[in-house]
């Protein structure tokens, strides 16, 4: 088994009784008429928390009237702390500190203002948004909450807890949690996809970009390496791209063939931005940050991306750290409803980072050994080729590791109508490495492979314990649908409680396209073909 391990658990809880009733519907009027907030509170999972933040104004103007204001109430509650919890840690502050403390620093603070971003906007849309739906809400929601935890991941990572500890240690996990319980409630009650209109990022003039193969002719900005574009460097060709853009329109950077050493992120404030380069073979963004050389997994990535809409096509990003310097990410992505088309994404250890929010991979090759496909996006991988390399000696190989931290969080790996290969290093000594489909990065971990062929690589039991321990094989989700190939029989698969050989359609239903990431509703005007169902 790997060495290095560093992803550190979801702080457990213990559901307090009454969660079970929240999670099977929304209260009438007749049964919350006059209820204080205690009684509220002890519908959800956190009641102490949420006693002790909503329970100190008197006025009884703050008392709940309905279900979505108990709602409102508790993501205000959630943006209250987390407020406090980034002032108190930009007082402690990190000027003289060493680089792993600045880097910490900085993950943190970067990742608590995006969860104040995402708790702003699930109350902006509650507020005045005809188009907004539950759904949207509990994206955005669990994305505030795995922001916490990414936080929280980090400061182990470095063994660094000092500038980290104001967001750990304010209650804001439990506040969202809440939070994502009773949109949950209210989610199951009344929400439905099929009503779900366009986001209104999204015009008609972006339905073919991918589509289209001159679409590099028509971009805003060309980057070059020997000098036939505008900028040498992908990250100036992009600052420059969204500084002129004109209205909300989206920007389009061609990155012309060449290796780019550079690490590149496309920050919240950049939304619809697309990268296109001349193809994997040839378009490479390259870096080789890693763990070992002081970076968090998080600040580790050689891209990150975090601005809405984002899309590429035709790039490799890659991360040459290599198998001895353990976690070390080639793209990070918290793009809601982004796009990959046809890209690469190279390196060993913890590759490809799906960290938060909707994304969707099609016809993609991702390249590693441990964890390589990981994070608690929703996210659907759709025709792409995973090629599992040579890990070091005394190491196993995992593909994923799904970070669903809470119950009520609507994230999870899909795979779907895929191949699970050894790549060409591995081939020769398959015999000699195990390698298996998963493991639980945390307590409600949920992945889904299915109609994709899984070659020989793979060992019988087909799911790995983490650490060798018995944590989350009851609340995980893991299952296998209709795949195929030498080694997809099910037979001797692991028989946890939480390991499921799916034979229903409407069951695994749940994790296609359109359901997992509301495919139908957006995809369409990205122009990237994509099957919605089975």
């Amino acid at each position: 088994m790997r060495t290095e391990i560093s992803k550190p658990f979801f702080s457990l809880y213990i559901f307090h009784c009454s969660l079970i009733l929240f999670s099977h519907k929304a209260f009438s009027d007749d049964e919350i008429t006059n209820k204080g907030i205690s009684w509220w509170c002890s519908t959800t999972p956190h009641p102490d928390p949420c006693n002790y933040f909503m329970g100190r104004d008197p006025d009884q103007h703050s008392v709940p009237k309905s279900n979505e204001d108990f709602r409102t109430l508790t993501i205000l509650s959630a943006l209250e702390r987390a407020t406090d919890a980034r002032t108190n840690a930009q007082h402690l502050g990190c000027n003289g500190k060493d680089k792993k403390e600045t880097t910490v620093y900085s993950d943190c603070i970067n990742l608590i203002e995006n969860t104040i971003l995402q708790l702003n906007e699930t109350l902006q849309n509650i507020q005045t948004n005809t188009t907004f739906t539950n759904f949207d809400a509990q994206t955005w929601l669990s994305t505030a909450l795995t922001n916490i935890e990414i936080c929280r991941s980090g400061s182990q990572d470095l063994n660094v807890l000092n500038f980290s500890s104001p967001i750990l240690s304010g209650n804001v996990s439990e506040l969202i949690s809440n939070s994502l319980a009773i949109n949950g409630a209210l989610l199951d009650s009344n929400s439905s996809m099929s009503s779900r209109k366009f986001p209104g990022w999204v015009t008609p003039g972006d339905r073919k970009l991918l589509q289209d193969l001159e679409l590099a002719t028509r971009a805003n900005v060309v980057v070059a390496q020997d000098g036939s574009g505008q900028f040498r460097s992908v990250q100036e060709g992009i600052n420059y791209a969204v500084s002129k853009r004109v209205g909300n329109g989206r920007v389009v950077v061609y990155v012309k063939r060449g290796v780019y050493r550079e690490n590149v992120l496309v920050s919240r404030t950049m939304n619809k931005v697309m990268l296109v380069g001349d193809g994997v073979r040839y378009t490479v963004i390259t870096g080789s940050r890693s763990v070992s050389s002081g970076f968090t997994t998080y600040s580790s990535a050689t891209v990150g991306i975090d601005g809405i809409g984002f899309i590429a096509r035709g790039i490799t990003f890659r991360n040459t750290a290599g198998p001895q310097r353990g976690q070390a990410v080639a793209l990070r992505s918290a793009s809601d409803l982004s796009v990959f088309y046809s890209c690469a994404f190279d390196g060993y250890q913890d590759t490809l980072f799906v960290h938060a929010q909707r994304q969707f991979y099609r016809s993609c090759y991702i390249y590693g050994t441990i964890d390589f496909i990981f994070g608690n996006a929703a996210v659907v991988f759709q025709s792409c080729i995973i090629y599992v390399r040579r890990p070091l000696v005394g190491q196993a190989n995992v593909i994923t590791a799904q970070g669903r931290g809470d119950p009520f969080q609507n994230t999870g790996i899909s795979i779907h109508n895929s191949r699970i290969m050894a790549a060409p290093d591995l081939k020769p000594f398959v015999n000699s490495f195990r390698t298996y489909l998963g493991r639980p990065w945390q307590q409600y971990s949920r992945t889904v492979i299915m109609k994709t062929f899984i070659d020989n690589l793979v060992a019988g039991e087909g799911w790995s314990r983490w650490e060798d321990s018995d944590f989350a094989l009851s609340t995980l989700y893991y299952g296998e649908y209709q795949n195929f190939g030498p080694a997809a029989s099910t037979r001797d698969r692991v028989k946890w409680p939480g390991y499921h050989v799916i034979r229903s359609p409407k069951e695994v239903s749940r994790f296609t396209v359109s359901s997992l990431i509301a495919g139908r509703a957006w995809l369409p005007y990205t122009g990237v073909p994509f099957t919605a169902g089975l």
